[in-house]
């Protein structure tokens, strides 16, 4: 070709949706389900105009406002026998429901629960209705379960591989479909689960996070290999966000893992987060900034522990005397505009077992945090390593 193309200077990832870094961070993310039918541009764009920067209880009204009117319309939908319409308007209503939740941290709030729960049903009612290859699962853990999806590849010739998805802190189980389908597509076998500190489990059962997150896998990994359709000897586990610290450690102790993805990787997580919290904490409650008091609150909820005890609480999530016992091959995604890129490069230079390292760079549009905003890219080129090596 002789046509000259033109360099792009300017890059999506600093357009802003909102000040408040998590509201922009959730619209981009939930931007980039729409390629999976799970949102639609005008749905988001619609809530987003009628947002308020760092406000609780607007996020939760305007997304659960559009939640209930795709409901509304989806059950009007399967009255009628319309039943693809219904499928289809009850995915977007699971998505905005949970989305109305990420930003919310009024734990005494019934509406915490009812949408949880509202979620769940509206995502289930989708997948029978459209005939999509998932179901629902509990996963036996300690004196409870685990709540999470299993998604059997339809392209799939006997035992086949498996793919375990972690999501991370502030998305859910049900938002990590673009991995999950593009497993599914490949013939790989999918699983995801919302853990300790995640999603329903936090919201339902009021489990927070534990930083010894092998015992957590260990059963997670024991219901996979009973799955009558999973080649045992040929799973892999990839990690989002907070879960991308997650993982590696579970690889560390459970040898049953053949590959071990971390987006992006962090050997001391809980060092980087402390250190930005401890600035925090410095402050008088009167001074801190609205978006900065609620990542406090945030996390001590979600660590079960107080503002005093969450600092020493933090400092349990660390990775560095457990890196060199990894033995699975380990791939380590990293981002231009990541929040830290080091930390992804420090982590992969200490790895002593097989890695790769796979960089977006703002030519592939999937440079963001977790690729949000850039799944279709992402996946295609996380999947091509994925294929080649589980």
């Amino acid at each position: 070709m002789t046509e000259a193309f033109m360099k792009f200077n300017n890059h999506w990832s600093s357009q802003k949706f909102s000040k408040n870094m998590l509201q922009d961070a959730l619209v981009k993310h939930v931007l980039g389900l729409v390629n999976y039918r799970m949102a639609d541009v005008g749905e988001v764009l619609e809530v987003n105009a009628n947002l308020k920067n760092g406000d609780e209880q607007t996020w939760i009204s305007a997304w659960a406002t559009m939640a209930n009117r795709l409901q509304e319309r989806a059950v009007q939908y399967e009255q009628a026998n319309k039943l693809v319409s219904a499928g289809s308007a009850y995915l977007r209503a699971s998505t905005y429901w949970r989305v109305a939740l990420m930003y919310f941290g009024d734990i005494a709030d019934p509406r915490i629960r009812q949408y949880c729960r509202l979620s769940q049903s509206c995502y289930d009612k989708s997948m029978k209705l459209s005939g999509y290859p998932g179901k629902a699962i509990e996963i036996p853990y300690e004196n409870t379960t685990l709540p999470g999806h299993y998604f059997q590849s339809p392209h799939a010739n006997g035992k086949s591989p498996l793919l375990i998805v972690v999501p991370g802190r502030d998305t859910w189980a049900d938002d990590t479909r673009w991995v999950t389908d593009a497993a599914i597509k490949r013939g790989i076998n999918a699983l995801t689960f919302d853990g300790p500190g995640q999603g329903m489990t936090l919201r339902l059962q009021g489990l927070p996070f534990r930083p010894d997150f092998e015992n957590v896998m260990k059963p997670v990994l024991d219901f996979a290999e009973g799955l009558s359709d999973v080649d045992s000897s040929r799973i892999g586990v990839m990690g989002m966000s907070f879960g991308g610290f997650q993982v590696p450690r579970a690889a560390a102790f459970d040898k049953r893992i053949k590959i071990c993805i971390a987006d992006p990787g962090n050997i001391a997580w809980g060092k980087m987060i402390g250190q930005r919290l401890n600035k925090i904490l410095a402050l008088p409650k009167r001074l801190r900034p609205a978006m900065l008091e609620y990542m406090l609150k945030d996390y001590t909820w979600k660590h079960g522990c107080s503002e005093k005890e969450l600092l020493p609480e933090l400092a349990k999530y660390d990775n560095s005397d457990i890196i060199n016992q990894i033995q699975s091959k380990v791939l380590v995604l990293n981002g231009a505009a990541e929040i830290n890129p080091a930390a992804a490069k420090e982590f992969y230079n200490q790895l002593t077992c097989p890695k790769d390292y796979l960089f977006f760079d703002e030519d592939s549009t999937a440079q963001q945090h977790t690729q949000m905003g850039g799944y279709a890219p992402a996946s295609e080129m996380i999947f091509n390593w994925i294929e080649d090596n589980l």
